[in-house]
């Protein structure tokens, strides 16, 4: 980028940064809801084999905690670049090469998906919202509106990681590697 300032520049990074800050924290919170996962299942297995009982609300919160740590850790996900990726090519090329696929897959495909979810939830997210959705079980959590919000919040969360991925790959492109990776290792310490 020869005719952007270097205040811009900055500024720029600084938000990526920012953003990439942003997914790190949500997707470190959402990640000890494995462990509640573990102890609810666990506590639920001794309830039916140890007492002969059970809890609907118990089995319901193993849901609702797997379903919040996929829907909400998908950003950090993304941030890590530990989604699955099936290519041929794109370990093999360069890295300016691999940055131009990143900008271009972020824009024609994550953007464009993350938008579509995003718009088409929300109607069926208010609608639940509008009656207090809970659940069909009787015993049962009554908090499925508070589940179905998960989904236009994962779209914001990659919409958001998606800003940042082009952020970093920009600067990558306009001939400023080093800030793109130092800001990179700057997410990784934390």
């Amino acid at each position: 980028m020869p005719f952007v300032s270097e205040r811009l520049i900055a500024r720029l990074q600084t938000i990526a940064t920012l953003l990439d800050r942003f997914a790190e924290a949500t997707g470190r919170i959402i990640a000890w809801l494995t462990l509640g996962m573990v102890l609810v299942t666990f506590t639920v297995v001794v309830l039916r084999y140890l007492f002969q009982t059970g809890s609907i609300a118990l089995q319901e919160s193993v849901t609702y905690m797997h379903s919040s740590v996929f829907m909400l850790g998908a950003a950090y996900t993304l941030k890590h670049d530990a989604h699955v990726r099936v290519d041929i090519v794109y370990q093999k090329v360069t890295p300016r090469t691999r940055a131009w696929i990143d900008l271009l897959g972020t824009l024609l495909l994550l953007f464009p998906v993350c938008l579509f979810i995003l718009f088409s939830s929300l109607e069926y997210v208010t609608a639940s919202w509008s009656i207090q959705e809970g659940s069909r079980e009787a015993g049962g959590l009554d908090g499925v509106f508070l589940l179905k919000t998960a989904i236009p919040v994962m779209a914001v969360l990659l919409l958001l990681q998606g800003c940042s991925i082009i952020l970093h790959k920009l600067l990558l492109l306009g001939g400023h590697p080093v800030l793109a990776a130092r800001a990179s290792s700057l997410d990784r310490e934390l």
